[in-house]
Parts: C-alpha cells; sequence; structure tokens
C-alpha cells in the first residue's frame, strides 16, 4: 500500500469526516441533473449514483426501494429535504 505524506492523511481525515455533508450536497445536484437529463442512459446512471448516496447516508430501506421503483425526481427531492432537516439522520459509529 501506498504511504501517504501528513499533509495527504490530514486531506483524507477532513474528506472523510465532512463525507455526510458531501453527500448531501451530491443528492441535491443529483436531483437537478435528473430533472435536465435528456437520455435513458444518462438517467440511468444517475439512479444509480443516487442510490449509492442514498445508502451511504442511510436512508432506510424501504424509501430507497420506494424512489428507485417510482424514478421520480420529486420523490429524490423530498428525500433531500427529509435528510437536510434531518427527519433521516445517519447513525453516528460508536467509538
Amino acid at each position: 500500500m501506498r504511504d501517504y505524506t501528513d499533509h495527504q492523511k490530514k486531506i483524507i481525515k477532513r474528506f472523510y469526516e465532512n463525507r455526510d455533508q458531501l453527500d448531501e450536497q451530491r443528492l441535491a445536484e443529483l436531483v437537478t441533473s435528473l430533472y435536465l437529463a435528456t437520455t435513458d442512459k444518462q438517467r440511468e446512471k444517475l439512479w444509480t449514483s443516487a442510490q449509492e448516496t442514498m445508502e451511504r447516508l442511510e436512508v432506510p430501506k424501504s424509501r430507497v426501494e420506494h424512489v428507485l421503483a417510482r424514478r421520480d425526481p420529486a420523490l429524490l427531492a423530498e428525500v433531500v429535504k427529509d435528510v437536510q432537516s434531518g427527519v433521516i439522520r445517519k447513525s453516528k459509529p460508536a467509538r
């Protein structure tokens, strides 16, 4: 495995410390991208990315399945709203 410099280690550490905020932002951007997507291939790739992001944010599995079954960007926007308002919270790992 590659050795990282102290500077690189700090950057990597900060990335993972802020992963939740980055994923929230990514999910919001995906909503916009889905509305603007013009081909089925683009939409499929965006929905795959949305699924992965929702799973990282620990959105309940039943809700993820519902959103993916309907493939409605408005439903995904509701998930974003709930995540940002704190209705859906990621559990903190035990230390």
